[in-house]
């Protein structure tokens, strides 16, 4: 088997230097870079990473906690936090805990045996004790998404103001009974729009209906059944706010279905922008949360995290984007 001493003879140079190059841990000289990388090429040699990690205690993996995958918005999310991570030579391990707090715990466990350097999670409803686990194995972690605990580096959007300009922007409209589809009960972000979608209605002196709050569960199929509970009512809803990007299709099935149309009979708009709300007609009016820099600035909290274990915790808002367009009755 090659080893790196191998590398070093036909290259001319020391161990130490080809270490450098291969690992990035000191600046060295082009020239000498490219001898390396011939002779790592004509040898056909692949590091040991797993003597290397043992040698480092790292492992440059890093785990990404990560449910609902098939939501768009998180699908950005993991696309984003790869490339971030992969920049900085780090490999990203994916698991889908499924909004199950059981299994959250499962996964969280099996990727600490795995040696991962440091996780980014997006806790369920109920992460104590995937919380507690962390804390007590003192692995690096950044919360992402969804903000709830301020002895964790954390990092997600700006959700309250954010919901409360998009469920206002509808009252300005002068829809006076507007609708909100919440995500999973207990999620930090179900909460936060909540109280924004509630915040806009009260400073407007438009009452807090709980008919016009339905749970869309933060899923397709959920929205739509909610929806068409909406539209039972007696006194349905001229306005609806969808409280993600999945639901929003849910909630535009069911209005179709219902024959219904956008924005005439009934305006809308949610929150989460995706790729192709631009190409609806009537486009879509949504709050559009820059996840690159959100999953950037998680990946860039984590190997800080790494580095330097004694810091104190760091608590990062973004704010999003209001992005008006016509379903919620602007003009083109």
């Amino acid at each position: 088997m090659v080893t790196m001493a191998d590398v070093a003879r036909m290259a001319g140079v020391s161990t130490a230097t080809v270490s450098h190059v291969l690992n990035g841990t000191r600046p060295v000289r082009a020239r000498t870079r490219e001898l390396v990388l011939s002779a790592v090429a004509a040898t056909h040699y692949t590091p040991n990473t797993v003597a290397r990690s043992l040698a480092t205690a790292r492992t440059t993996t890093m785990g990404l906690v990560l449910s609902a995958i098939s939501n768009p918005y998180f699908g950005e999310l993991l696309s984003a936090a790869e490339n971030a991570a992969a920049a900085a030579g780090y490999t990203l391990l994916l698991v889908d805990p499924h909004e199950d707090p059981d299994y959250e715990l499962t996964v969280v466990t099996r990727l600490h045996h795995h040696r991962v350097d440091g996780m980014v999670l997006a806790p369920s409803a109920r992460p104590d004790e995937a919380l507690a686990y962390l804390r007590r194995h003192e692995v690096p972690t950044v919360l992402l998404d969804r903000l709830i605990d301020p002895a964790h580096d954390q990092v997600g959007t700006e959700n309250r103001e954010a919901t409360a300009a998009l469920t206002g922007h509808l009252a300005d409209h002068g829809h006076t009974r507007i609708a909100l589809i919440t995500g999973l009960d207990g999620l930090a972000t179900t909460i936060e729009r909540r109280d924004g979608h509630r915040d806009a209605l009260s400073a407007r002196g438009l009452p807090i209906d709980p008919e016009l709050e339905v749970s869309g569960a933060s899923v397709t199929e959920t929205s739509r059944a909610a929806v068409r509970q909406l539209l039972a009512l007696r006194d349905p809803p001229t306005a609806i706010v969808a409280g993600n990007n999945s639901m929003a299709i849910g909630m535009l099935q069911a209005l179709r279905e219902a024959g219904l149309v956008v924005p005439c009979d009934v305006a809308v708009a949610a929150f989460d922008d995706f790729p192709w709300a631009d190409l609806l007609s009537p486009r879509l009016t949504v709050v559009a949360q820059p996840f690159d820099e959100i999953a950037t600035t998680a990946v860039r909290l984590l190997l800080a995290r790494i580095s330097d274990p004694g810091t104190p915790p760091s608590t990062r808002r973004i704010a999003p984007q209001l992005r008006i367009r016509e379903s919620c009755g602007c003009p083109p």
